[in-house]
């Protein structure tokens, strides 16, 4: 029940939706680790430091004869060599992301350019990369394998059987969506072998939307779609020999359909694999171990949870591929362990009360672990370190007098970086770094020379703390209107999202602007805030983040109106004037505070919200909320659906009837249970729009447009 991810997640992305994205900028650092490349104009640029020497690898030329796309770089992947540029353009979106378009290989030596899959479908390539030894391609077609083979132009099927439902290579719907796999396949270190994921989704049930204007007779949009209590798809892992193009199968335990495989790679130097399986109640976690020529498979780490665990991010590997890390909180904090390939051996590296939020490099050299963390203000991140042989002390790397958000791209050498500073004052700047001293490269592209040119807002955004009735103590951040006067009182809305997958409340530029509003909340005298409750994955340690097991729609609810209890005693909020709204997850936090408490919200605009948590993927609602044939009643319990009897105040909902995501199905419930109470409220529909409320000429705009005018009538601007 969450926001689809455009960027990363689109979690926050009408709150922070001028935040700027690292991830969507990430470094392609050379091997030397000196230098880094760069996509400019149609050719590919090495950069390297610290003097910034430009030097072209790839010209614009060597691709204009081949296409006109391949001007249009969507990415690019240098060979091991560094003597082949894999370029995709011509991209397509398939769910989420543009995964799926056209690769072509320049040859840099022969200087010439060579279209790979020239016998596919325009636009039908998945995943396409480099063999570790460069002389082939893999890539991924209408649900089948193949390569080409760089030195004879030979393009060679390694499956034949893929279909519609039987999927090779890549994943299914609920795969994507919630364990964010796409790359459905790895090369082997030796570049004999391929490992694949192989999906069976042909008894999962479709979900059918209907297009009613794109042609004068409608037409269904099938979805493969394992709502609550249904079967997800059978998942196993082979492991295809180049030459023979033969599958052996991997002996992995566990029936294939009630398990699933979120993680899977190639041990470094080594002919064997490791995997994650998770059961499908998702609170059992198992790593394997497998060896590609028996098949066989060794359980050499396993970890439950009462609540869930999530899947490992990546496998990185230490001590020449003997060690690997793995994170956990199962002393009650995020930490990272060190576990030997046989499991036997396990040894804490970070330790104390405080979350490692992510691993931003792993120095063998000097013998550290460089984390992101922020033990005493959950709503930043600076980078950390602590001995990778575990028993060090916590060692702050970056500089406190830049209080806020600090993130880092790291060379893998550990020489050089990019540091990017921002808080909800300061829009996110970024410095280049000699890593080994922490210094600038120059003092011109500094922090500090930057900061000096940053003219700070007038009304600035603010933070507290509130603790609520229940002893719950709550983060959040405020924006005043303009030209405050405290003897006055004004009207508030409060932004929620309230689940598992985001935290709204963070030091980021941008975190409390509102793109849905036309004009300047500010401005116009509204009271913007939003608060963090149980079940966010704010850095606070595991009871915080997982006490809403089983409790979505209770326990975040319940939080969330609790601290607008205790906000709505300040003498200058309106109590008579108090709107809520959100999106996805936030569209359903935004109905239950509606209707659970109506004597507390008195406005409300839901946006593709889940209405009945047993309409939602098997995936993300089993995860958070256990199995429906043992906990149907909290599902119940946590449904909207199940309060709309309780509407008092002004509801707007919106949903757009393409939504593949949170399906349309669930305004048409909503709306029927609302009919049948005699509860008037004002409805939006788009039409064949998905979750993200983005396609088509005018949307954004009437969207924005049509929140506005809600808001303002309903819950009037201005102080009084």
């Amino acid at each position: 029940m969450k926001v689809n991810k455009l960027a990363y997640k689109l979690i926050i992305i009408f709150t922070a939706f001028f935040t700027w994205s690292v991830k969507a900028q990430e470094i392609k650092w050379a091997k030397d680790g000196n230098s880094y490349y760069q996509s400019i104009n149609g050719e590919i640029i090495s950069i390297t430091l610290p003097k910034n020497d430009r030097k072209i690898i790839m010209p614009r030329a060597l691709l204009e004869g081949a296409s006109n796309d391949l001007l249009r770089i969507k990415d690019f992947t240098i060979s091991e060599d560094e003597t082949k540029v894999l370029v995709f353009t011509n991209s397509k979106k398939v769910w989420r992301e543009e995964t799926r378009g056209d690769y072509y290989v320049a040859d840099l030596k022969l200087n010439k350019v060579i279209k790979i899959g020239k016998d596919k479908p325009t636009a039908s390539l998945m995943f396409a990369k480099f063999s570790p030894d460069g002389s082939k391609v893999a890539y991924v077609s209408k649900h089948n394998l193949y390569i080409d083979d760089l030195t004879n132009g030979i393009t060679k099927a390694l499956t034949t059987d893929g279909t519609e439902n039987l999927i090779n290579g890549t994943f299914d719907w609920v795969y994507e969506e919630e364990f964010f796999c796409r790359d459905g396949f790895r090369w082997s270190p030796d570049s004999q072998s391929i490992a694949y994921w192989q999906l069976d989704a042909s008894k999962t049930k479709n979900f059918l939307m209907i297009n009613n204007t794109d042609s004068i007779y409608p037409f269904v949009i099938p979805v493969e779609y394992p709502k609550v209590g249904e079967n997800p798809s059978a998942c196993k892992v082979g492991v295809i020999n180049i030459s023979s193009a033969s599958t052996r199968w991997l002996k992995i335990p566990g029936d294939l359909v009630q398990n699933y495989i979120p993680r899977m790679d190639w041990i470094p130097g080594t002919n064997e694999i490791i995997l994650q399986q998770l059961n499908r109640a998702q609170n059992i976690s198992k790593i394997y171990v497998a060896n590609i020529i028996s098949g066989s498979v060794s359980n050499i780490l396993t970890e439950t949870d009462e609540a869930w665990i999530d899947p490992i991010k990546e496998w990185n590997w230490i001590d020449g591929g003997k060690e690997f890390l793995w994170v956990s909180d199962k002393d009650g904090w995020n930490h990272y362990y060190r576990i030997s390939k046989d499991g036997k051996k396990q040894t804490l590296i970070t330790k104390g009360n405080y979350d490692v939020i992510e691993k931003s490099l792993v120095d063998e050299k000097s013998g550290y672990l460089y984390f992101m963390a922020s033990p005493t203000n959950y709503t930043q991140k600076y980078l950390y370190k602590t001995k990778l042989s575990g028993g060090g002390k916590l060692e702050m790397v970056t500089s406190s007098i830049f209080t806020g958000t600090h993130s880092y791209d790291i060379a893998p050498s550990g020489l050089f970086a990019r540091h990017t500073y921002q808080n909800t004052n300061i829009p996110p700047i970024a410095e280049w770094m000699n890593f080994v001293t922490l210094n600038p490269l120059t003092m011109e592209g500094s922090l500090t020379n930057q900061l000096g040119r940053v003219k700070p807002p007038k009304n600035k955004v603010e933070f507290f703390k509130v603790t609520t009735e229940d002893g719950v103590l709550i983060d959040g951040w405020m924006k005043k209107p303009d030209n405050f006067d405290q003897t006055k009182k004004y009207p508030i809305i409060f932004y929620v999202y309230g689940e598992p997958w985001g935290q709204t409340v963070t030091d980021t530029y941008g975190v409390a602007n509102n793109r849905l509003y036309v004009g300047d909340m500010a401005k116009d005298g509204y009271i913007y805030v939003s608060i963090d409750n149980r079940g966010t994955p704010a850095p606070r340690g595991r009871e915080w983040r997982k006490s809403i097991f089983q409790k979505i729609g209770t326990l975040n609810i319940r939080d969330q109106a609790m601290a607008a209890k205790k906000i709505l005693e300040w003498s200058f909020v309106d109590k008579s004037r108090v709107a809520v709204w959100g999106w996805s997850g936030g569209g359903s936090s935004t109905l239950n505070l509606l209707f659970q408490y109506p004597e507390i919200f008195k406005t409300g605009i839901a946006v593709a919200a889940v209405a009945n948590q047993l309409t939602y993927d098997n995936v993300y609602q089993e995860r958070y909320m256990g199995s429906p044939l043992q906990s149907k009643e909290s599902y119940i319990k946590g449904s909207p659906l199940t309060y709309a009897k309780n509407l008092q105040g002004n509801l707007l909902l919106v949903h757009g009837t393409g939504d593949d995501n949170v399906h349309y199905q669930n305004a048409e419930l909503l709306i029927n249970e609302l009919i049948k109470n005699r509860k008037v409220f004002q409805m939006m529909s788009y039409p064949n729009r998905t979750h993200s409320l983005n396609e088509g000429s005018g949307t954004s705009e009437h969207l924005a447009l049509t929140y506005t005018q809600f808001l303002q009538k309903n819950c009037p601007p201005g102080g009084r």
